[in-house]
């Protein structure tokens, strides 16, 4: 069984466990539309296989063993629009939802680190940015990443840089919380705030004090040198889905934008658990 397969199984099986209309037919039937986990699994599929919304129907009219995975036959693929579309339909909840799927799959541990990374905003003309007032050139994304794995448990994203970084982490811990031991961060993230929420939520925080007096010497020689250098694991995770998929987003508006870094992570999640 090649990767493809293998990659459309695990993918077509976690957006079932999801969707409401796991048991419906994958192409529609009489008027009908789609079912949500088919075109999930296609979303998926252009990630995994870096094609455009054209080529990926292209190539799949001639992968009948990959739509068969998918309960659908060439003559039932959408349009390329029909499935840019839906990118609209599919919010972020479900998407964010399917990617904590993705990370449970790996049996997260329960030390977690967080870093930020930087994608590329790839506008159509100039004449678009114009018209958008289309300014902000890249995106922020935080991942909260398991250290053992290397599982991406959760990103947020931005493009307006509210808040600061350790608001940024409190809201992807707390989403975890109860579930977590350790959080590891450099010293982007030194706030005594947002130590005090981690220790709060249970989490013990393992971020270096910067250095204004003695005793911060003393606070950052109690910290697990070990577990704090598991920090690095972020950094491999973001390097890796860049690598994979590319360092920059297609898609025009931010919450498209938004939606594809969340599913190059869960592409990235499948794609690691079937890895040979």
């Amino acid at each position: 069984m090649n990767l493809t397969t293998r990659f459309t199984e695990e993918l077509v099986s976690l957006a079932e466990s999801y969707s409401d209309d796991a048991d419906e037919p994958a192409a529609p039937e009489g008027g009908g539309r789609f079912a949500d986990y088919a075109i999930i699994s296609l979303h998926g599929l252009r990630i995994f296989l870096e094609e455009s919304y054209e080529m990926i129907i292209d190539r799949l009219e001639v992968m009948p063993p990959i739509l068969e995975v998918i309960d659908l036959e060439p003559d039932d693929l959408p349009h390329p629009s029909t499935l840019n579309k839906w990118l609209d339909r599919i919010v972020m909840d479900v998407w964010r939802v399917l990617l904590r799927q993705s990370a449970q799959l790996h049996d997260p541990s329960p030390h977690v680190a967080v870093d930020a990374t930087h994608y590329e905003r790839s506008p159509a003309s100039k004449h678009y940015c114009d018209r958008t007032n289309y300014r902000v050139q890249t995106i922020e994304a935080t991942k909260l990443v398991d250290t053992e794995t290397q599982a991406i448990l959760d990103v947020h994203c931005t493009t307006t840089r509210e808040g600061s970084d350790a608001e940024v982490c409190a809201q992807l811990a707390r989403r975890y919380a109860g579930e977590l031991q350790t959080l590891a961060a450099d010293k982007g993230y030194d706030s005594q705030w947002l130590r005090e929420t981690l220790r709060d939520h249970g989490v013990r925080p393992l971020v270096k004090h910067c250095v204004r007096a003695p005793y911060d010497h003393a606070h950052n020689a109690r910290i697990d040198d070990d577990l704090y250098g598991q920090r690095s694991m972020t950094e491999t995770a973001n390097s890796s889905v860049k690598r994979s998929y590319g360092s920059a987003v297609r898609a025009r508006e931010w919450y498209r934008e938004f939606r594809e870094v969340v599913l190059m992570c869960l592409v990235y999640n499948i794609k690691r658990l079937i890895k040979p």
